[in-house]
């Protein structure tokens, strides 16, 4: 962005928002709607990994990008599925469940990946929306994923799911009050368990975003938390998904703060400006951390309300 000097900053935030943002808004929405039905998944970074994975590993051996993005998110449907049955046993926890699937998606994902990490696969491709431009840079800059529309997309759907449909209304009130849904005739475990596995299956996409387009390839520090970091994403966003969409974008354009400034020539601290969205992160939490707003519009039945 160095050609057209400091409008370049705003610029390269803007496009490296929607970058950046893309992963962050699958996971959190995909997230969104395991919470509502009043389940939490901290699995989420190990389906995010072994999405990325998946989706290089089968777009590496079908030269078909778009099969590696559906490949990750059936990976990510069978995990959240997983979590979701051993979330429904007695006397299990959310929490330790989903850790532990943390750490057996990463770790399962760094040993079957590792025969990915040279090989070249098929990327995603682009829109550009730029060619108006003479600037090189402007064009540059002005490519967006389809991912990113298909999240916008989803955001959409979900926010009328959810105020506007019987699917919607079942999970909020199985998520609200496990009592009233079965009251009801409907079946909590099993609306909790489909819900676990949907919103994995979106957290596998964002992972295949990762390897397949931005940074576009695979590696085993591919995620560098972010799954973790959709989990207070959500909390932020108060469960809604239009939040989840504003959320995501505040969250990639802090990641894109740091290569901005770099592209126009300030590299002192640039390590530090990269870890802006860990603290933001941190600065979220504790702002709403309060009694009287930590949990509001939290779904009744979720684990971290007991």
């Amino acid at each position: 962005m160095s050609g057209i000097g400091w409008w370049g900053v705003p610029l390269a935030i803007f496009s490296g928002a929607i970058r950046v943002s893309t992963p962050f808004l699958f996971v959190s929405l995909g997230e969104c709607i395991t919470e509502r039905s009043g389940r939490i998944n901290l699995g989420l970074e190990g389906i995010l990994v072994m999405g990325a994975m998946t989706g290089y590993a089968v777009s590496y051996a079908s030269s078909n990008p778009w099969l590696g993005v559906l490949a990750a998110g059936v990976v990510g449907l069978a995990f959240g599925l997983l979590h979701g049955v051993l979330c429904s046993l007695p006397r299990v926890n959310d929490i330790a469940v989903g850790i532990a699937l943390m750490l057996f998606g990463t770790g399962l994902a760094f040993y079957l990946g590792k025969p990915f990490i040279q090989p070249q696969a098929p990327l995603l491709p682009g829109l550009p929306i730029g060619d108006w431009s003479d600037s090189s840079q402007l064009r540059a800059a002005l490519v967006i994923n389809p991912l990113f529309l298909i999240g916008i997309v989803l955001t959409i759907l979900l926010a009328l799911a959810f105020r506007a449909t019987r699917i919607g209304l079942i999970v909020r009130i199985v998520g609200d009050s496990a009592e009233a849904a079965r009251a009801m005739g409907y079946s909590v475990n099993l609306v909790r368990i489909l819900c676990t596995g949907v919103g994995g299956f979106c957290a596998g996409v964002g992972g295949s975003f990762l390897s397949l387009y931005y940074p576009g390839s695979w590696s085993e520090g591919l995620s560098s938390g972010q799954g973790l970091i959709a989990v207070a994403l959500v909390i932020f966003a108060r469960w809604n998904p239009v939040n989840c969409f504003w959320a995501a974008l505040l969250f990639g354009g802090a990641g894109a703060l740091g290569p901005a400034l770099q592209s126009v020539g300030i590299t002192s601290g640039y390590y530090l400006f990269n870890a802006t969205p860990y603290v933001l992160t941190l600065a979220i939490m504790i702002a709403t951390s309060s009694r009287s707003r930590a949990l509001a519009g939290a779904p009744g039945e979720l684990s971290i309300q007991k």
